[in-house]
């Protein structure tokens, strides 16, 4: 072969697509082994986080403990997707009674806010910024309901390791330092902002050190006076001032009155196994509903790659969301049939209705019997059994960008997701919790542990959910495989906020499917489309009873990282 024929195969070759992760073992999409560990595991979106959960397990404290610590760590490091200003949802199987126990930290809306003042504004839905879509953060709440029930060690230990990272600073990695400059355009004119995040004028870029010493002197009031400093004490009243002065109508009476509330995670089986999700004001049952719908068809069958794979679960998950857009909102103010919803005989008939060859441009939600009730996700397990699944958000990225001055977080915008038509079951009211996107989950096998898991991503959560089980239980994947694998994605479903599908929506596909399948899924009518960033973020640690070992996984698409020791 001569030299310029050899320098052509080479230039080809180059250019030849090369799968990401070409490795020895496992799927070609797999970025990484599966972390195994006997004593204790971690996996959360940034590897700061991850060490410092590990950290408290070793030094004796639980799974909660861990959880715990490492949320308040994601909350300086990760603040695009997390904060004290936020809610929190968690999902617990504690060993001792081998029970799982979940926990609803969402906090409600402000009680002078009235839906009439919206309709004085003239607006048609609460907008994504500012004071309005303002509700009380229930985060540290969570986190002290959870601490007074599973913890081990002292809050002032769980907490020791984000002080000390917020007052000497972190280098800030890739993803977060692009998050964070794209949120500077938006948030920035609302008052505190800059001031926290901003010192000197701009973002911090990759590899910059950042620091909040504001979050730290937070932190250190809870540490030192307990939750009642967030909710009673010296934060409420800075809060309280903040907004008054701000236009807002969050109050010092409005987080003294709130509670967390523990409830009943409700679950449905699929192949053997059973998903335990949170009921309403959450969306986790969606996942439960698409999966049921799935269960009626030969899904390891079709295969990953394939049209009718996609068509079958795209038009299951619409099917779902017409219901979620209907009856999924805060219990205390509407009758939710979950039980109805979750039925044998209703996924029956609202599989019936899937027609395998044409993708529906609108659906309509169904009529279940009554029953009688962006983010971070992190997981944890300790030595002794006990596993956690978190997930804790300010809902779009940062929050509202409503900042309170020398506190060090942003308040969430959650309640931009109420309704503004009267009469709805997710109808704005005071006092009352907005539908909320963010789930944990949790997977039993005959009643015991399986896995822990979560996927980060608004909408995409429960899609993203089934997705999971499928992949692990119809398409046998191990458990990093099945988070590494090319996603699927449909937006444009009727929402809660209530807006209606009338022309099919949109699927996004990752990398991984092929021409072919897209080109079936088009002549069945579906309309596709590109997308970049929108397909979440995952955590999960399984329990491997045979062996007696955690196996854990995180996602490739975002910072993250399981550890275990």
């Amino acid at each position: 072969m001569n030299n310029r024929l050899c320098s052509l195969v080479l230039a080809l070759s180059c250019l030849a697509p090369v799968h990401a992760f070409d490795r020895v073992t496992g799927h070609h999409f797999a970025s990484r082994s599966e972390v195994l560990a006997q004593h204790g595991m971690a996996a959360t979106s940034q590897p700061l986080a991850t060490q410092v959960a590990l950290e408290i397990l070793k030094q004796g404290g639980s799974a909660v403990d861990a959880a715990i610590a490492a949320n308040a760590m994601l909350g300086l490091v990760e603040p695009t997707g997390c904060g004290i200003g936020g809610d929190l949802f968690a999902i617990v199987w504690d060993a001792k009674t081998q029970k799982l126990y979940g926990l609803n930290g969402s906090g409600r809306s402000p009680k002078s806010l009235t839906l009439d003042h919206f309709k004085e504004l003239g607006m048609t839905s609460i907008p994504a910024y500012g004071p309005l879509p303002v509700s009380v953060p229930g985060a540290v709440d969570g986190w002290f309901e959870l601490h007074g029930r599973f913890g081990k060690l002292p809050m002032k230990v769980l907490l020791a390791p984000a002080i000390d990272y917020a007052q000497e600073g972190f280098p800030v990695t890739e993803l977060i330092a692009y998050y964070m400059n794209r949120s500077a355009a938006r948030l920035s004119p609302y008052p505190g902002f800059k001031e926290t995040f901003m010192a000197d004028g701009k973002m911090p870029r990759k590899g910059e050190i950042f620091r909040n010493p504001d979050l730290a002197y937070s932190y250190r009031l809870l540490a030192e006076q307990g939750r009642d400093a967030f909710y009673r004490g010296e934060i409420a009243r800075r809060i309280d001032q903040y907004m008054k002065a701000n236009g807002g109508f969050l109050s010092y009476e409005d987080l003294a009155s709130h509670r967390s509330e523990w409830v009943e995670p409700v679950k449905v089986s699929y192949r053997g196994h059973e998903l335990w999700e949170l009921p309403p004001n959450g969306q986790g049952i969606a996942a439960q509903q698409i999966l049921k719908i799935l269960e009626g068809y030969d899904i390891k069958s079709m295969g990953l790659d394939s049209a009718e794979y996609v068509h079958t679960f795209v038009e299951a998950k619409k099917l779902a969301f017409a219901d979620r857009a209907r009856f999924y909102a805060d219990m205390a103010f509407a009758e939710v049939p979950v039980a109805g919803l979750l039925s044998e005989d209703y996924a029956a008939r609202r599989r019936s209705q899937i027609d395998p060859e044409r993708a529906a441009r609108s659906v309509d939600p169904g009529n279940p019997a009554l029953g009688h009730g962006d983010t971070i996700y992190l997981t944890t397990a300790d030595g002794q059994g006990n596993m956690v699944s978190l997930i804790q958000s300010n809902y779009r990225g940062m929050g509202s960008g409503m900042t309170p001055s020398g506190l060090g977080f942003v308040l969430q915008d959650r309640g931009q997701l109420f309704n503004l038509v009267p009469g709805q079951a997710n109808s704005y009211a005071p006092g009352k919790r907005p539908f909320h996107t963010i789930i944990p989950a949790f997977v039993t096998k005959e009643g015991k542990p399986w896995l822990s898991f979560g996927v980060m991503g608004g909408a995409t959560q429960p899609q993203a959910h089934a997705q999971i089980l499928v992949n692990l239980l119809d398409f046998g994947m191990n458990l990093q495989e099945a988070g590494d694998a090319p996603r699927i994605l449909h937006t444009g479903s009727s929402q809660p906020t209530g807006e209606t599908m009338s022309d099919g929506g949109v699927v996004s596909l990752e990398s991984g499917f092929s021409a072919a399948t897209r080109r079936n899924l088009i002549e069945r009518g579906h309309v596709l489309q590109e997308n970049l960033g929108s397909y979440g973020g995952y955590q999960a640690i399984l329990w491997d009873e045979v062996n007696q070992t955690y196996v854990g996984a995180s996602e490739s698409r975002k910072d993250g990282q399981a550890a275990g020791y």
